[in-house]
């Protein structure tokens, strides 16, 4: 087990910015970073690889993948995992954020991706936004969504917070955080009560509708109100107004999948559209918005533990078989560990080295110091990335790579499931290397000798391997500014909108079904108490970007630096004023931060942000728990005390 020297972290204060790594660099005897030649970093980088693999076996070895990089590095990543190292032990920020949403749909419809289109948000005639602050987290898509209310579509807003999307909606519908499941099945109770359900389509698409329909029975309007907090009448007026649309577009973020049960959240969202037939139709499906530029691309490409590229399923022995001819490998017949197990193996002792690229979970994962204590037990750390992040910090050998966004050649595939070019700009600075090319320079190291000449040769390979992607030449991508997956053929522009089998003739359907899913509410774990009386929820705010290390090195003429958010009612009872610094504890640490005022918060609810953790590290105070389906945690229901700081004496 490795000793501690790694675990002592320096932390930056405000006016510190992050700076581009333009130079490999390796641990010395001293046990601090220096700089290392190429040579140097990848001999020693390819040595601790090997001796994990050959010293404790195949699984004690594990990738975190990136997905703010192109599809064709992430291809390139798990292929090095399952072909150099032999392990399925693959995953990426889709954990942190949309794993359940994958999870979800792929167990209803086959495949993880959204079922719409961004055109179809914008022609639609009701948009239900469920969790989702989509103007501050994915304000691209907003202006899509703002289209659609132009163009005459209402619009709910269901979320703890009044948020800044919810200012737009025709109704906000302020839940008690962590009951979403026991809304949706009120939801779902009404429309079956009022006669609005879709029988056509239950009976030729569905099954499980008589199971469903009896767990949502005891979800009567004044139980409802009495858990969630919204007023009966506005569940009543949500659930006509979705179940008599035309057409309906359901869409969510984080507010759903960062929940211990989050699975089951997203499985609840996806009944109400089996429920009314708001699936498989133009201007009807279900949008869960990915956060960065290549999340959704991250998965298909094959950086998870379960599915290899194209969302094949890697328990298929005629899906294993067809990689491993291509591939001239062997693959696990198992799936591998996902990032929380992975934490949870190193705990354990038996995951002994980790390749992380382009993230950082030393600041993103929940109860972010247990993730150190934990990352600082691995016998070998490399970390390639294009700035020194925290968990950059407690690595052997650090590894420059260039930025996906202007630096390199390839493609990215957005929540519309749209494949598009991305094209290199400028070059990395210093001696920063492409991410494609390391992972090659590696796998050399390692006894496969990878010479891809660009990522275009990378894609075409993908393309061979994932049927959903083999009609997207580079060509084809650019002539028609990018395309939808399935496209399995040349001739074809992939479809605008997903699952339009369902509402083929039943005899059509028969073993491709969509179940209903039966789940049931189940609290959050961190309880409210006297000690730890006030809900903390987090979230994203418009001006930065996950943990800071890109955004946090500008001047933004934007509200800047961490707050923790109280309600005015909590102001008052607390005794805080505007701008005071109070100390926030959970029950797994306690950070300090300036009031922020906001009148969109209820009372006993307060916000905060990961954004700015060199500040203020928000995820020490959040809570492991995690979806078991998923394993995605809980960040977004963290139990909190707020506690005056004592007054300073002896000043003027």
């Amino acid at each position: 087990m490795k000793d501690n020297r790694r675990t002592g972290r320096r932390d930056r204060g405000p006016a510190e910015s992050y700076t581009r790594i333009t130079h490999p660099l390796i641990r010395g005897a001293d046990g601090q970073l220096h700089r290392a030649s190429w040579d140097e970093a990848l001999d020693r980088a390819a040595r601790g690889f090997a001796a994990a693999r050959d010293e404790h076996g195949v699984n004690a070895f594990g990738m975190f993948s990136c997905a703010r990089a192109t599809n064709e590095m992430n291809y390139v990543a798990q292929k090095f995992t399952r072909v150099v190292m032999g392990t399925n032990n693959v995953d990426s920020c889709n954990r942190t954020c949309h794993a359940p949403s994958v999870a979800g749909l792929s167990a209803v419809f086959g495949s993880g991706g959204g079922t719409s289109s961004y055109q179809e948000v914008e022609e639609t005639d009701l948009i239900v936004m469920w969790g989702s602050n989509a103007r501050f987290a994915h304000p691209i898509f907003f202006q899509h969504v703002l289209k659609g209310v132009r163009n005459g579509a209402r619009m709910y807003a269901v979320d703890p917070r009044r948020t800044s999307t919810a200012q737009w909606a025709d109704r906000w519908l302020g839940l008690n955080v962590g009951t979403d499941i026991p809304l949706a099945h009120a939801v779902a109770r009404e429309i079956i009560h009022a006669g609005l359900a879709n029988s056509a389509f239950i009976e030729r698409a569905t099954s499980g509708y008589q199971e469903f329909a009896a767990e949502v029975e005891p979800w009567t309007l004044p139980v409802a109100e009495a858990v969630t907090g919204v007023p009966a009448e506005a569940i009543r007026e949500l659930a006509h107004a979705y179940a008599t649309a035309e057409r309906a577009q359901l869409c969510w973020t984080l507010g759903i999948t960062e929940h211990h049960n989050a699975t089951d959240n997203v499985r609840a969202l996806i009944n109400l559209s089996l429920l009314t037939g708001h699936v498989g139709r133009f201007g009807s499906g279900l949008q869960p918005l990915r956060g960065q530029n290549n999340v959704q691309g991250g998965g298909d490409m094959g950086a998870i533990p379960d599915r290899l590229p194209g969302f094949q399923d890697v328990l298929d022995p005629a899906v294993r078989a067809k990689f491993e001819t291509a591939w001239d490998t062997v693959i696990q017949p198992r799936k591998g560990l996902n990032l929380t197990t992975m934490l949870d193996a190193i705990e354990r002792g038996s995951l002994k080295a980790v390749y992380c690229i382009g993230e950082n979970p030393a600041q993103s994962e929940a109860d972010s110091e247990h993730t150190v204590q934990r990352l600082g037990m691995l016998d070998h750390l490399v970390v390639q990335d294009i700035f020194l992040t925290k968990t950059a910090e407690l690595a052997d050998v650090v590894l420059p790579a260039s930025a996906a966004w202007c630096e390199t050649d390839g493609t990215a595939t957005n929540s519309e499931r749209r494949v598009q070019r991305v094209r290199k700009a400028v070059s990395p600075p210093g001696e920063a290397r492409d991410d494609i090319a390391i992972l090659c320079d590696l796998a050399a190291r390692l006894g496969h000798d990878w010479k891809y000449t660009d990522a275009e040769e990378v894609w075409n390979e993908l393309r061979a391997v994932s049927p959903a992607h083999y009609g997207m030449t580079y060509d084809r991508l650019t002539e028609h500014h990018g395309l939808q997956w399935p496209c399995p053929d040349t001739d074809e522009v992939g479809p605008t909108y997903l699952h339009g089998r369902l509402w083929r003739p039943e005899r059509e359907l028969r073993g491709v079904l969509a179940p209903f899913g039966i789940v049931k509410h189940d609290p959050p774990v961190d309880l409210l108490d006297d000690t730890y009386p006030i809900r903390l929820t987090t979230g994203r705010r418009l001006d930065s970007y996950n943990t800071g290390v890109q955004s946090g090195s500008y001047a933004s003429p934007l509200r800047r630096g961490e707050t923790i958010e109280l309600s005015p009612e909590d102001a008052v009872a607390y005794g805080v004023a505007p701008g005071e610094t109070v100390r926030i504890s959970s029950r797994r640490g306690e950070v300090t931060a300036p009031v922020w005022i906001d009148p969109a918060l209820r009372p006993g609810l307060a916000f905060m942000t990961m954004h700015f953790p060199d500040e203020v590290d928000t995820n020490q105070l959040t809570i492991e728990a995690t979806c078991p389906i998923a394993g995605t945690a809980e960040y977004k229901a963290t139990a909190v005390r707020i506690d005056r700081l004592p007054a300073l004496t002896g000043t003027r």
